[in-house]
């Protein structure tokens, strides 16, 4: 234990460092995280580094399983499945031909086939942290894809815990794999609202009670001979529910899923055999040929298939590309599969190391195509390559005929909903433009008229007929699609939102005559606003000179208070 503990406090401080660094030039974590633990693999014994995988890995699943929603799967579920099963078949299946073309074995192929074919929940979800608490739908697509294919890398674990193919350690693994998963659901239905009860406003017994829980499932696992990542993530469904409702606990949860993310990463980091170095000459060229391969078929060849399969299932192009670039690493769980087949004996040290750097390598590229999503995607369409499909629009949106002089809202959150109120009220003609899969239902029982499109695409603008619009508000406070939408020139006013008075300015200078700003007014006041306008009491030109005219004083008198100028 006192090694384990020396080897966690180790990680840290080397780690710390290069977290400042990543912080002072507002860089992505992930790379420097992985890089510390690179340094840090010359010090900390690999035996104790495997095992603080496993359970970090563990950890991170059972985080995962805490903020799972089916009902947020359930829109896009047919379509993940296609795009889940396509990369298995398809990348995998060239990884599997890629170990046998460098001379492995039959069996070590098909962890390399699992290697690239798998993608990462724990970077995917972290990645995409802002897109999933937006609901945006690429969230919601690449969120549904990693979560079918771990749910086939549990089958995998359970396979490889069995230890053999005889038929009766398999049904024995799966049947303790399922008791497990039918315990999380009865915990998930009569347990753990009790728990709540019984904890009272207390946060802190409740995340106790939850952490508990995890003990129990990972020590029944234990005693079932079941991975305790199969454990961990069954304890994940047991307690997942809205984070609305218990949001304490989720904020609990999530600290302590980030700390386990930087030993995660770090571990990765310090499992990595570094060329050159650690190895001679011709065996680096060898290992760097084999990883320079998996990197290319992870990195580059899946999110072009997974591209390639969303256009074809009708997807817009910007969706399916931000969405593949979402899932574009090796996935932990097929780490640690990886993991269990090198302990058995089943996996060469060597297969092992490219595993694991390749592993590395894709996790920092995967945290730099996100990060540069946006112009990747823009370079590709402004070249001509990404063909137009719209598809999926046309086929979930509802536009009446002869509808000119409406609003067009975009969102239907808890704004959209009272816009579209007050527009009924007014008996004013609108379209909503929503994104989120899980709104879909709501949106097309309330709203006579509706994109469900991509708001930073032309065509769903033609779709909800913007040019005869008679005014855009978007209740989405996003910068990238306020901005978007304003590059669009439309000849129609626009109403944004956004957090902050400075941003409000720079909208306000690009075209903007109303800018809802959280921090400065409530959305009530703008409906106020609105109302005004509707019943031709106020001009668009009069909103603006008015509302501009309030930010201004609102920002001069902040300042004012700020230094202390009188």
């Amino acid at each position: 234990m006192s090694e384990l503990l020396t080897t966690i406090s180790l990680i840290f401080i080397i780690a710390g460092p290069f977290l400042l660094i990543a912080n002072r030039y507002r860089l992505p974590t992930i790379p420097f995280l992985i890089i510390a633990g690179v340094v840090g693999g010359f010090f900390i014994d690999e035996t104790l580094t495997l095992e603080l995988a496993r359970y970090g890995i563990a950890l991170l699943v059972f985080t995962f399983g805490v903020r799972i929603n089916p009902t947020s799967f359930r829109p896009v579920l047919r379509d993940s499945e296609i795009a889940a099963f396509g990369q298995i078949f398809v990348v995998g299946g060239l990884g599997f031909a890629l170990g046998l073309l460098f001379g492995i074995s039959t069996g070590e192929a098909i962890f390399l086939g699992i290697a690239v074919a798998f993608s990462s929940t724990i970077v995917g979800t972290a990645l995409l942290e802002s897109e999933l608490r937006k609901n945006l739908l690429r969230a919601r697509l690449a969120q549904t894809i990693q979560f079918i294919q771990d749910l086939l890398a549990i089958v995998i674990l359970l396979l490889l815990g069995a230890g053999t193919l005889a038929v009766e350690p398999i049904a024995t693994q799966f049947g303790f794999g399922i008791a497990l998963l039918i315990l999380a659901l009865l915990t998930h239905k009569y347990l753990f609202e009790t728990l709540g009860q019984l904890a009272g406003e207390s946060d802190e017994l409740l995340i106790i009670s939850v952490v508990s829980l995890l003990v129990v499932f990972l020590a029944a696992s234990e005693l079932v001979g079941v991975s305790i990542v199969v454990g961990a993530f069954a304890a994940g469904l047991a307690v997942s529910h809205d984070p609305v409702e218990h949001l304490g606990l989720f904020n609990g949860v999530f600290s302590i899923r980030d700390f386990f993310v930087a030993i995660f990463f770090v571990t990765i980091g310090a499992l990595v055999v570094v060329p050159f170095i650690e190895l001679g000459w011709a065996a680096s060229i060898e290992k760097l040929l084999l990883v320079t391969c998996l990197v290319v078929l992870t990195a580059v060849v899946k999110p072009l298939v997974t591209t390639a399969i969303l256009l074809y299932n009708g997807y817009e192009a910007r969706s399916s590309t931000l969405t593949s670039l979402s899932i574009d690493q090796v996935s932990e769980f097929a780490l640690i599969i990886a993991i269990e087949a090198l302990i058995l004996g089943l996996l060469t040290q060597n297969v092992f190391d490219a595993i694991i750097l390749a592993a590395a390598v894709t996790m920092i590229t995967s945290s730099l195509s996100q990060h540069y999503n946006e112009r990747i995607y823009r370079s590709l369409a402004t070249h001509g390559l990404m063909p137009e499909s719209h598809k999926k629009i046309d086929e979930l949106s509802n536009i009446t005929e002869g509808c000119v002089d409406h609003i067009i809202i975009v969102g239907y959150g808890r704004n959209g909903q009272q816009l579209t109120e007050t527009c009924n009220e007014q008996d004013q003609p609108y379209v909503v433009i929503e994104n989120d899969p899980a709104l879909f239902d709501a949106v097309s029982s309330d709203c006579d008229a509706y994109v469900f499109g991509d708001a930073m695409e032309e065509y769903t603008w033609e779709k909800a007929n913007v040019t005869d619009a008679r005014l855009v508000i978007s209740t989405v406070n996003s910068d990238p699609v306020s901005y978007r939408l304003l590059s669009f020139e439309f000849d129609v006013d626009v109403i944004l939102r956004s957090d902050n008075v400075e941003t409000a300015l720079d909208f306000f200078d690009d075209g903007a005559i109303y800018v809802s700003v959280s921090e400065f007014l409530a959305s009530e006041q703008l409906i106020q606003h609105l109302q005004e306008l509707f019943d031709g009491d106020l001009t668009p030109a009069q909103i603006r000179e008015q509302q501009l005219s309030d930010l201004e004083e609102y920002t001069s008198t902040k300042n004012t208070n700020k230094f202390g100028v009188n």
